[in-house]
């Protein structure tokens, strides 16, 4: 094994691939918290069991869900300009990854309506709260709550899948890095670079959801 491993091939290739990370924080942010909202908003409608809409979320859920998410990918890129709904390549990526993080926080977000107190229902209706009021006011926030460390899961990978973009021809952090490999053949370099970046990118998002989630928790604890 005789493999001249050189850092200055990686350090030269920076502003290309800080161009590249940069697309890829902006779409997986963007992505993110839409997704969120997706999964507050669908979680509420199974909940409440809305008619019409609750089997149509279910459906859409179940459909994200067994599904791969490359060929959702190829459906809303290369699908939907066929029926006339052409998207560009930004929009298509962040409504890729939007619904299908949306899918799985409609799941998550479900689960932690399910963990609040009937108790807490029955207090609400005999303190005259209307149900819109005890959503917004009681179960949104407790849900949320539980929900957290599912949907930290839900958002990395999210920017994790933000890769796949690369095969539709966005110049995110990946496809700058295949780009590379195809031409100048350095692999290791340039997958050992991208490889440190999409850590440090989960290493700050783990980060900034612990702190959030130690603040929602800050009234239990004073408890």
């Amino acid at each position: 094994m005789n493999y001249d491993f050189r850092w200055d091939y990686i350090w030269a290739n920076g502003p290309a691939l800080m161009q590249g990370l940069w697309l890829t924080l902006q779409i997986s942010t963007i992505s993110i918290l839409i997704a969120a909202a997706i999964g507050v908003l669908g979680a509420s409608i199974r909940v409440a069991r809305v008619p019409v809409l609750s089997p149509l979320i279910a459906a859409y859920v179940e459909f994200v869900r067994n599904t791969p998410l490359l060929v959702q990918i190829f459906f809303i890129f290369f699908g939907l300009p066929s029926i006339g709904l052409g998207l560009s390549l930004y929009a298509s990526g962040i409504l890729a990854l939007s619904l299908w993080g949306g899918a799985f926080n409609v799941e998550n977000v479900r689960g932690g309506f399910l963990s609040v107190p009937q108790g807490l229902v029955e207090a609400s209706r005999s303190l005259g709260l209307r149900p819109w009021h005890y959503t917004l006011k009681v179960a949104i926030p407790l849900a949320l709550r539980v929900s957290i460390p599912a949907m930290l899961n839900t958002s990395i990978s999210v920017l994790k899948n933000s890769s796949y973009l690369q095969a539709i021809g966005m110049v995110e952090l990946t496809f700058v890095a295949m780009e590379r490999v195809a031409s100048e053949y350095r692999t290791l370099e340039m997958f050992l670079a991208i490889g440190v970046l999409y850590l440090g990118l989960v290493l700050i998002l783990s980060f900034l959801v612990r702190r959030l989630e130690h603040r929602l928790n800050a009234p239990f604890r004073q408890a």
